[in-house]
This record gives structure tokens, sequence and C-alpha cells, in this order.
């Protein structure tokens, strides 16, 4: 008769733990005897095991900062550290040159749905209503019509040099090239480009900042300085000779046919800038204030405009040299990567 002696240690093994702490051994059971008037059998007390442990989650006592929370405080206080603060500066304001960025992109959305609606099938409609070279008569003169403020502005910027190659680009047009209507003066026989300067370029020339980015509906990415520059540009004309240029007439029939030929030839280019673009907001301030920057460091140290790479090229390419294959190329990437590195390099035998 053994099953009564088993029955304590199945139940303390079957029982679950109730506590962490190991409790007091058995006593000793005492079966009773089988037949009536022998011994009792006492059974000696079974080694118990202790209890498994409660599971709890663990705790990480580990202070490397690989294994912190980038978020939380380090020192369980209220005050933020030097680099969580940096964090979090830069995840609320990533560009600190765009304090309006809220208004900027209210405005880029409006700009945007007028210019889906309205601005680029109008434009759209021009290049494809108006002949080419009318458009480009018309674009030329308007654009010679802009050399009086360029020439103004390399006067206020003591470039003489400019100013005399801009007076001559502006007389052969107007009279060789028929009031302005052919761009005469680009050609090999005479190399006098046409070169962008402004109000807001003379600021820039004489140290005032950009002041904030902004970009306005219709009129696109600007800065404060060349907000206020671009009325003295526009005041030139019409303060000088009075009618047309004073009628607004004129003004509002030159802005139109200017800008829709803009918006018609940059086209091409503005699809191909949004179109692969995470954020096409922040995609257009980037390249617009690099340019602008290039443009003003250029107007600085007396350059020519400043060269404008294609966002096609490789960016890591020298565009002082030519360019080579993969095949000719000695980057690792393009090597047999089963080649012994200590090897040497085969050389050409000469013809």
């Amino acid at each position: 008769m053994t099953i009564p002696l088993l029955l304590p240690a199945v139940a303390l093994i079957a029982a679950p733990a109730q506590e962490q702490t190991a409790p007091p051994p058995p006593p000793p059971v005492v079966a009773p005897a089988p037949v009536a008037g022998s011994a009792p059998i006492v059974a000696p007390p079974l080694p118990v095991a202790a209890p498994a442990p409660v599971d709890a989650p663990p705790v990480s006592t580990s202070t490397a900062p690989e294994f912190a929370d980038p978020l939380a405080d380090p020192a369980t206080a209220g005050t933020a550290t030097t680099s969580e603060a940096t964090f979090r500066a830069t995840a609320v304001d990533p560009n600190r040159g765009d304090p309006l960025e809220g208004f900027n992109r209210a405005m880029f959305g409006l700009h945007q749905t007028l210019d889906k609606a309205i601005y680029r099938p109008l434009a759209m409609g021009y290049q494809h209503v108006v002949p080419k070279p009318v458009r480009s008569g018309l674009r030329n003169f308007f654009s010679n019509l802009t050399e009086p403020v360029v020439f103004l502005n390399y006067l206020l910027q003591f470039k003489f040099g400019k100013a005399a190659e801009t007076l001559a680009r502006f007389t052969i047009n107007s009279t060789l090239g028929v009031g302005g209507l052919f761009d005469i003066a680009k050609t090999e026989d005479f190399k006098l480009p046409h070169r962008n300067n402004s109000f807001g370029d003379t600021l820039a020339y004489y140290g005032v900042g950009p002041g904030p980015y902004l970009f306005l509906p219709l009129m696109g990415p600007t800065t404060l300085r060349d907000v206020l520059g671009g009325p003295l540009d526009g005041a030139v004309l019409p303060l000088a000779i009075g009618k047309p240029f004073s009628d607004w007439r004129y003004q509002f029939s030159s802005g139109a046919i200017t800008g829709l030929d803009l918006r018609a030839e940059s086209d091409p280019e503005l699809r191909a800038l949004f179109g692969g673009a995470v954020d096409p907001y922040a995609t257009l301030r980037s390249v617009w204030l690099q340019n602008r920057a290039a443009e003003v460091a250029g107007l600085r140290h007396h350059r020519l405009e400043p060269q404008n790479p294609s966002e096609l090229d490789d960016p890591l390419r020298d565009p002082g040299k030519p360019a080579t294959s993969p095949s000719e190329s000695r980057a690792p990437e393009f090597q047999d990567p089963l080649a012994d590195p200590a090897a040497p390099v085969p050389t050409k035998a000469p013809n």
C-alpha cells in the first residue's frame, strides 16, 4: 500500500506557488496499518523543491545610450540634456532659416491649387496657341525693357564695366534688334548676354541680409529683401518715362504675358523637380535658396552667373574630369570581389 504515501508529494508538486518564500517542510505522514494490530508505517519527509518565482517584467539596469529612449529624460528630472534639447529643436524646426514655414506652406498649397486649376492650363494654352517666334519676340521685348534697371543697379554697385556692357546691349537690341524683338547682342558678333541684376541684388551687395524666406501665391519663392527691392525695380520706367509704362493696362498685360511665358517655359523643370520629391515645398525652398545664395556670392566676388548643375547629374562626379564608364573605373565596387587585393595591377601593353 504505497498510494497513501505518495499523495502528499503529488499535492505539493501540483499546487501552484503562492508566495516567494519556501514553505516549511511537511510533518511526517503516518499511514494506517493495513492489518489490524500491526505497527504504523512512518514515511520520511520528502525533499521539497523551491517554488518557481512569479513572472515579473525584467528591469534593465543598462545605462548605455544605445539602449536608452532617445526622447526620455536620462536623469529622470524635469530638465532635458543638451543633446535632447538639440534633437527636439531640430525635430520641431528643422530649418531655422524659414521662421514663417507655417504661413509659407499654406501659401504654397494655395499656389499649387491655383496653378493646377488656372495658371498652368492658361500657360499651356498660351504656349499651344501663340507661335514660338511670336513668344520668343515678346520675351525678348520685355526682357530688353529690364536692361535700364540692370544698368542702374550696376552703377549703384560701382561696376562700371558691367554697366557699360548692359548699356551697349540695350542699344544694340533696341536698334538692330527692332525694338528688342530680336536678341542680337547675345550672338557671336557681340557676345553680350543678358545678366540679371535688381535692387534686391544691390541691397545684398552692400550687406543687407535676405530676411525670412517667403512664398507668395503667383509670385513664388522669394525673401523679404527681394520683396522690398521689387517695387523699386518696377518704378524705374514709370518714373523715368511715364506713359505707357505708368498705365495699369500696360503693367497688367506685360505682367500676364511674361508670367504665362515663364510658367510655360519652366514647366518641364518644375515637373522634374516635384515628380520625385517627398516634400515638394522643402525641395523647392532648398533649391531656390541655394541658387539665390550662389547669385549673391557671385555678385560679391565679381564672378559670372553661377553654375546650376542639373539635378540628374551624378553628385559625386568631378565636373572638371571627363566621364568614365564603369568598366574603366578603379572604384572597389566595380572590381572583381574574388581578386587578390595584394596582387599588382596589370598594365596594358603599349601598342
